[in-house]
């Protein structure tokens, strides 16, 4: 019940109560006019049945003076005194209609009659003295007869004034009980209505105003701090109280979900956060293992809780191979066919809806196919990578967005560094023999010799020229010029390649860096490069082009140079062996022996 209905019925209550004090008020105040009036009915009968006593005995004596002295003034006093005295009669007729009970009247006009007939005895005591007959008149008004209706008009009237008083007094002790009564029903419920309107009040501030206030005000105050994991009170009451709460409790929930929206668009900005540094991570990548690495330590914060892997597509074979997973995805990290993964094939994630019903990927255990997502790393319009996710929920799923945007940076960056390594490549390397070319050298000449100058350890370098490649140009064409100089850099790789580094020096003159290899090692691998090249058996087409020989100069540090002068000496030694007539073995040392 609304406290303004409680406030309603208790005002209605109140306004009854004090209507009806009112009535009792006006009821103890007729009680008490009651009395009164009994009061004055007893002064108005008392003044006249004395005025009656009175003027009875007082024409009693006069009629005894005038017997006795014949006066005649007393005579004239007594014929007004009779007057007044039927007057008075008269007037006594008329108490009953000013309240008087039966038994008083009847006692009253006993005694009326008894005055009549003395008033009689007087009139005929009178009439004797007018015949002159004293002696008569005398025993008629003071014989025992006339004295003992005295008596009796005078006990009437004394028992009717007793009647009259124990009326009087029974009336008036009626109206005091019942004023008395009445005031105190009144006051009774003045009483009750101050009651009344204390206990309403009371309940109304104590239990229906304050408590629930107090409550309700603790609540809003713990909610003004954002302290939405507060319970609200249960105060299902239809009135302004039950209003508060189910106010308070709106309050709540659009807090909470405020809360949660805020906790959904911090969670978004840190995962935008994240792909903006692992964007600015990956532009810095300058390699495969470094992109890997990235995708490694960013892809479990940006989709927490969700196994993945990142699959990177071969060439040759032809095929997707897993380059790096996390959270430990289920099933094998074996490859597969590109064919095998249906977002590959659509160049579009899949599934594109998690709440769909749609064909899994192939390479996908059947346990994870209906919470997993594939998503193609794309560039330039092909497929070059995927990643794909597993065990992703509805409470676990960041938005597939922010799993494309994630994918696009890293096909970027794939992209990226596949083009700079081919770059690379072409910048570095020799594309005919494959070996490290002219550029490439300067480098690694210039880090092999500081370490070699810091941990003092021998360096040797071998200068290696094609013997009369100009003849084998001019007899058989360039094709096959090219193909000898593939086979003495096959050669010359598989030589040095578990103690240096190949190089194309020039169009047929190559280079060995052996770190670590001093003169006498260095003429093991020369010689080794030397008898593999001559053993050679060469054919173009149809013809053969006929044995090919090598001349190879060396030069080892510290031993014969310093420095940037090593190659100079290899060098040296290679012109002492061209001068020599070519197909040989010349150190720098023997030179300086010779």
């Amino acid at each position: 019940m609304r406290i303004a209905t409680i406030t309603n019925w208790a005002y209605g209550a109140t306004v009854c109560l004090t209507i009806a004090s009112g009535i009792v008020m006006l009821m103890a105040s007729n009680a008490d006019n009651v009395e009164r009036k009994a009061v004055e009915q007893r002064q108005v009968f008392d003044q006249l049945t004395e005025d009656v006593e009175t003027d009875a005995w007082a024409l009693s004596d006069l009629a005894r003076l005038y017997v006795v002295n014949k006066d005649p003034d007393v005579l004239t006093e007594y014929r007004q005194k009779e007057t007044s005295l039927k007057t008075i009669e008269h007037r006594l007729a008329k108490l009953k209609d000013n309240g008087a009970t039966g038994e008083e009247l009847a006692l009253l006009h006993e005694g009326l009659q008894v005055i009549d007939e003395l008033q009689d005895e007087q009139q005929t005591a009178l009439a004797s003295i007018a015949r002159g007959e004293e002696t008569r008149a005398v025993q008629l008004l003071y014989g025992k007869p006339y004295e003992q209706e005295l008596d009796r008009v005078q006990n009437q009237i004394d028992h009717f004034r007793q009647l009259l008083d124990r009326r009087a007094h029974a009336a008036v002790e009626e109206a005091t009980n019942t004023s008395r009564t009445l005031r105190t029903l009144s006051e009774v419920m003045v009483g009750a209505t101050a009651l009344l309107f204390l206990f309403v009040l009371g309940f109304i501030l104590k239990r229906r105003v304050l408590r629930p206030v107090v409550r309700l005000s603790d609540v809003v105050h713990r909610l003004a701090s954002q302290d939405y994991a507060v319970e609200t009170p249960n105060f299902n009451q239809i009135d302004e109280i039950g209003d508060m709460a189910q106010a308070i409790r709106i309050f709540r929930e659009n807090g909470l979900v405020r809360q949660r929206l805020e906790k959904e668009r911090d969670a978004d900005w840190a995962i935008r956060e994240l792909l903006a540094r692992m964007t600015q991570r990956l532009q810095g990548c300058e390699s495969f293992t470094d992109v890997i690495n990235v995708a490694q330590l960013f892809a479990p914060n940006i989709a927490p809780g969700i196994a993945g892997q990142l699959y990177i597509l071969d060439h040759d074979p032809w095929q997707m191979r897993c380059a790096a997973q996390w959270l430990s995805p289920q099933g094998e990290d074996s490859p597969f066919h590109p064919d095998d993964c249906w977002a590959v094939r659509r160049g579009q994630s899949h599934p594109p809806s998690n709440e769909a019903p749609d064909i899994a990927c192939y390479h996908l255990p059947e346990s994870c196919s209906g919470q997993s997502l594939c998503v193609p790393l794309i560039a330039q319009g092909e497929a070059i990578g995927l990643l794909s996710f597993q065990g992703i929920t509805s409470e676990t799923a960041p938005s597939r967005a922010y799993l494309e945007l994630m994918a696009e940076a890293l096909g970027l960056a794939l992209a990226n560094q596949r083009l700079r390594d081919a770059l690379l490549e072409k910048a570095l390397y020799d594309p005919l023999t494959g070996l490290r070319n002219r550029h490439h050298l300067d480098d690694t000449l210039r880090t092999q010799m500081s370490q070699a100058m810091r941990n003092d350890e021998p360096v040797s370098c071998l200068m290696i020229d094609i013997d009369y490649f100009k003849n084998i140009n001019d007899r058989f064409g360039h094709e096959a010029g090219d193909q000898v100089i593939k086979s003495v850099a096959t050669i010359v790789q598989r030589a040095v390649h578990n103690s240096g580094l190949a190089f194309r020096y020039g169009g047929e003159e190559f280079l060995a860096l052996l770190s670590g290899a001093n003169e006498e090692e260095a003429h093991r691998c020369a010689t080794e490069i030397y008898n593999g090249v001559h053993e050679l058996s060469l054919r173009y087409g149809l013809s053969e082009i006929g044995p090919v020989d090598v001349s190879i100069g060396i030069a080892s540090y510290p031993e014969h140079a310093q420095g940037d002068n090593l190659l100079r000496a290899a060098d040296v030694a290679l012109y002492r062996a061209k001068e020599l007539g070519r197909s040989r073995i010349v150190s720098f040392g023997m030179l300086e022996a010779g």
